[in-house]
């Protein structure tokens, strides 16, 4: 049946999703890798569903020069700081900038009449955060981790609803603290038990399952990926609530951002049907119910939740909630989708939230098929993030991910629905007839995969209230590095080194914080599946090692002399992550060509990690640390300035320059 409360037209084109390989080149993409020596990802659906090459993504960061092992303490979180108030974006200033960078293997973008591509497709980014924990990694069911170890984490389902002890005992047992976690364990258990949305079109394929969320026509046989569901996967925009906040939508046509826009679960609430234990034993986690009829004859109340950017709940009432707080951010009273209370099986009452801001919609950037590589332009397909604003000033623990869609024009991709799937307009590899004589040709189709999703999600990583010294109006620019270890095709799909972004221009004034991660488990090695293994490079084998070093030229391979580096010239310094006071331009110049080995020159303002007291660094970086946590610096004096790293910059086999 068609459901009544969501027409299902423009869904099959959307996120009714096939794969066509997504991978986030920065921040880095985990494509489900975690710390593996090999080319290949050891568990495909450790966390989720990528549809994407075994060999592509990035292994989470090590914090310092060795590995980090079975010890999450010891893995590197990216740390961005917040954008200031709201009230401050409609200009650059108040804004905290990352740029995304992406490849996409099948082309998108730049399909307008008097362009058309060669499909549609559609880019949708996303993140997840919660309140950081001061435990790394919590043995529990929702608190966002890398992991330690490469395995999936547990489920097992019961036959029948039953007391919640039973609920809690089995979401204990499934989860562990050494597995990676991303969706909430109490979503997962619900969308198994959730009727799924009958109204789309499967085409020929037949659910394995014909009833529950996890079988859509892309997953047919309800395959588990991580703790996330399919059908929320496999869709967009989601007709029930969610714990992803949309950031943007990069249509194949400007033309459908009105409907993103208002059909998006942070301008518009989502329903889902609410019941209760016996003996009061508190709001259940899951319905059977997928419509308000159904959820009525299940006893259940369907309730319309709010997407939140945190809670508020220093304001109690209504009126005091919606008053002008005079920070830019949409205050709403009402009933948000609190996961945390959903995971502790409590009902959810009306509270102020923090609404956040409507999806970014806009053309998605120009790509070519069968390609993995740059735009029209040269550089990396790119999206630039203003991170958001928390008012609570909590530091937050967050998750990215980016899904790409492509579809087909060979049927209505608005139009078609559940009502065409007995007599499907596309079949399973068809014959058609063409020439003479009637010979038949047979054409390559899929009808899972007509119409495609694919997707990347990064490793954990925070974004942190803006220092003291860091004020609500400075514009931060993020500077970062992708890529790992080894040569174009040892690396690849993942990328070799570079700056990200590699040209960023900036106002005079603005703060750069400059950061990076890397692993020490980066060797490509067997199994390699169908690429090239080896990890090509300076230094010590599987390990990514960056510095900055100021250049005169971007066609120079040396960096000048400390006596005459002019880069940091008048620079101030807004935050550095030792906490040291009034360093010169030679301690930042030492820091950054040292990747923070070195935190100054002299003993005398940092101690044993100034230059003169420290063991020596080895010439290639490798008793430097994997990531460095950073420096922000305020750049007063305008010019155009060059960089390089002195470890990886290797004329004729790969370039780092910036």
């Amino acid at each position: 049946m068609k459901l009544v409360f969501f027409v299902v037209a423009i869904v099959a084109s959307l996120l009714a999703l096939s794969s066509a390989d997504m991978y986030m080149q920065n921040p880095r993409g985990s494509n489900n890798r975690l710390n593996e020596n090999s080319a290949n990802r050891r568990t495909a659906n450790r966390m989720f569903d990528s549809q994407n090459n075994n060999r592509g993504g990035y292994n989470v960061g090590d914090r310092t020069d060795k590995k980090a092992g079975n010890d999450q303490a010891k893995q590197y979180r990216m740390n961005y700081f917040q954008s200031g108030t709201y009230l401050t974006q409609v200009a650059p200033n108040g804004r905290t900038e990352l740029t995304v960078e992406w490849t996409n293997q099948h082309g998108c973008g730049g399909n307008e009449d008097t362009d058309p591509h060669k499909q549609n497709c559609n880019i949708v980014l996303q993140y997840m955060c919660q309140d950081n924990s001061s435990d790394f990694a919590p043995d529990d069911g929702i608190t966002i981790r890398a992991g330690s170890s490469t395995a999936r984490s547990d489920y097992s389902r019961l036959s029948s609803a039953s007391l919640k002890q039973a609920f809690i005992n089995r979401r204990n047992s499934n989860t562990r603290a050494d597995r990676g976690l991303n969706e909430p364990w109490v979503t997962y258990d619900d969308c198994t038990r959730r009727e799924r949305n009958k109204g789309l079109f499967t085409a020929t394929q037949q659910m394995a399952n014909k009833n529950a969320a996890i079988n859509t026509r892309q997953n047919r046989n309800g395959n588990r990926n991580g703790y996330e569901c399919p059908e929320e996967r496999d869709y967009y925009p989601y007709w029930h609530p969610t714990v992803w906040t949309d950031i943007a939508i990069l249509a194949q046509n400007e033309s459908l951002c009105s409907y993103y826009s208002a059909e998006s679960f942070n301008s518009r609430a989502k329903g889902t049907c609410v019941e209760q234990f016996a003996n009061n034993g508190g709001r259940k986690h899951f319905s059977e119910a997928n419509n308000p009829a159904a959820c009525a004859a299940a006893n259940g109340v369907w309730t319309e939740y709010q997407s939140m950017l945190e809670l508020a709940p220093q304001f109690t009432t209504p009126a005091a909630c919606t008053a002008d707080h005079q920070d830019g951010l949409t205050y709403a009273w009402g009933l948000p989708y609190d996961i945390v209370k959903i995971n502790a099986f409590e009902n959810i009452v009306p509270a102020c939230f923090v609404r956040p801001p409507p999806v970014d919609c806009e053309a998605a950037p120009w790509s070519r098929s069968n390609h993995l590589g740059n735009g029209k332009d040269g550089v990396q397909l790119n999206y630039k993030w203003t991170l958001p604003y928390f008012p609570s000033m909590n530091s937050k623990r967050c998750i990215l991910r980016i899904r790409y869609n492509i579809s087909t024009d060979d049927y209505d991709p608005y139009d078609t629905d559940a009502t065409n799937n007995a007599q499907s307009p596309v079949q399973e590899n068809p014959l058609v007839q063409v020439g003479a004589a009637g010979q038949d040709l047979r054409l390559a189709i899929n009808t899972a995969q007509f119409g495609r999703t694919f997707q990347d999600r990064g490793h954990p990583f925070t974004i942190s209230p803006r220092p003291t010294g860091v004020s609500n109006t400075d514009h931060i620019t993020n500077l970062n590095v992708r890529g790992k270890r080894g040569n174009i095709v040892q690396t690849f799909p993942a990328t070799e080194y570079d700056y990200a972004p590699s040209r960023p221009k900036i106002e005079q004034g603005d703060l750069v914080h400059i950061q990076w991660t890397g692993s020490n488990s980066h060797n490509n090695g067997a199994p390699g599946g169908d690429g090239q293994t080896g990890d090509a490079g300076e230094g010590t084998g599987g390990t990514d090692r960056h510095n900055l070093l100021q250049s005169g030229n971007p066609d120079e391979n040396f960096p000048l002399p400390i006596e005459k580096v002019t880069m940091f010239d008048g620079v101030t310094v807004g935050w550095v992550a030792s906490g040291i006071d009034n360093l010169s331009a030679a301690d930042i110049a030492v820091i950054l060509a040292s990747a923070g080995y070195y935190q100054c020159m002299e003993t005398t303002k940092c101690g044993a990690e100034a230059v003169d007291t420290k063991a020596q660094l080895q010439n290639q970086l490798n008793n430097a640390p994997a990531s460095f946590e950073g420096i922000m610096l305020r750049f007063n004096t305008p010019g155009t300035y060059y960089y390089l790293c002195t470890r990886n910059n290797n004329f004729t086999n790969r370039s780092q320059k910036g």
